[in-house]
């Protein structure tokens, strides 16, 4: 059975052409690159990992709750509507939810895969370009992990949220290099990573929180590559220049924030659109979801130089200006801890499964009962 027959609605079978412009760019400079960018790109080698083996693929998930969260994370909590509703539709919701979230998720990875793909291509310097090679086998790796956990644990696909797609097509088609980067490696991975991190925080489910925490252990590299990539070059644009990319990260982060609405699940599912929306946007959950949501794409606007009054009013206006004085360094190496901890964790439940495996086997050698 294709793919295409979980969707929730019909998705177009041909593929989706998005036309690029720009040249791609050889350097015949083979000399030492930049310290920290071949950090990076020693680290992506070092950390790569394979989807099927490192994650525990048979732990269990309930497609009507997929995070395991409690019930007031849900965005329509509290209201008429969703006091209304009876157990089986709120079922019908959660799951809902859950493969409108992890879709967008797998989605956006394809995108990430296809970008870095274009980074390769389009940057001018190799220290840059051997490590979006990395970052392109990493993107591979989550399109891979999220299509299996979409298609095992829930069985049920959304399309592309329209907005994910509109700031996909705009990073791949303008024709200067930084704009991919800045598209991707900022405001996408940036808000993927926030939303990554706080689901997996929240969930209560083994597996979801295993899989984030795995996935974000990239994803900071991805970020930290695109800050160290872009504010050597965004140091040295023009004001014009620069107003232009601000214009790019205004545009980009209402689009960003918007995605993650869950318009599409309403329209689905035949529910008052609009008073869902309403609720949804005046909702506290919402509302620091938003915040949170930032958290890692305002830090890194500001360090990469794009602090222009344009930019700090459209971060004041949408209520997540003070996530410019947040530690991005700091987050980042929690992430690498957190991933790391689950690494731990993991290979204590095997050494113990081998543990009385082998005891097991004793036991039966010496003629003794065996303790199922």
């Amino acid at each position: 059975m294709s793919s295409f027959d979980f969707y929730t609605a019909p998705v177009p079978t041909e593929t989706w052409n998005v036309p690029m412009a720009g040249a791609a760019r050889f350097t015949w400079e083979y000399d030492d690159g930049r310290d920290r960018l071949l950090g990076l790109y020693q680290k992506g080698k070092d950390k790569q990992w394979d989807a099927a083996k490192r994650i525990d693929w048979d732990l269990e998930v309930d497609p009507n709750n997929v995070a395991a969260l409690p019930e007031q994370f849900n965005p329509l909590y509290g209201s008429d509507i969703w006091d209304r509703m009876p157990q089986k539709a709120r079922d019908e919701f959660g799951r809902h939810q859950g493969a409108w979230l992890f879709s967008q998720f797998l989605h956006g990875e394809q995108g990430a895969l296809n970008v870095s793909a274009r980074i390769v291509q389009s940057v001018p310097d190799l220290d840059s370009k051997f490590y979006a090679a990395t970052q392109t086998m990493d993107e591979a790796r989550h399109v891979e992990l999220y299509a299996r956990f979409v298609h095992e644990k829930i069985g049920m696909y959304y399309p592309i949220n329209q907005d994910l797609a509109r700031l996909l097509a705009e990073s791949l088609e303008d024709s200067r290099w930084d704009l991919p980067y800045l598209g991707m490696q900022v405001l996408i991975e940036g808000l993927a990573l926030a939303a990554f991190g706080l689901y997996r925080d929240m969930s209560g489910n083994p597996l979801v929180k295993q899989i984030l925490a795995y996935v974000m252990q990239d994803e900071a590299r991805h970020v930290a590559f695109g800050r160290l990539a872009l504010r050597d070059y965004y140091a040295e644009l023009t004001d014009r220049e620069r107003a232009e990319r601000e214009e790019f990260v205004v545009e980009g982060c209402h689009l960003m924030r918007d995605r993650f609405k869950g318009r599409e699940i309403f329209e689905n599912l035949g529910m008052p659109v609009d008073r869902c929306m309403e609720y949804v946007e005046h909702s506290d959950m919402f509302t620091l979801y938003q915040s949170l949501l930032f958290s890692r794409i305002v830090p890194c606007v500001r360090d990469v130089g794009l602090w222009g009054e344009r930019v700090q009013d459209a971060y004041r206006a949408m209520g997540v200006l003070d996530n410019a004085k947040a530690d991005l360094e700091a987050l980042m190496r929690q992430d690498e801890e957190i991933a790391e901890h689950a690494d731990a964790e993991r290979h204590e439940r095997e050494l113990a499964a081998r543990k009385a495996e082998v005891a097991a086997a004793i036991t039966l050698g010496n003629g003794g009962p065996v303790t199922p």
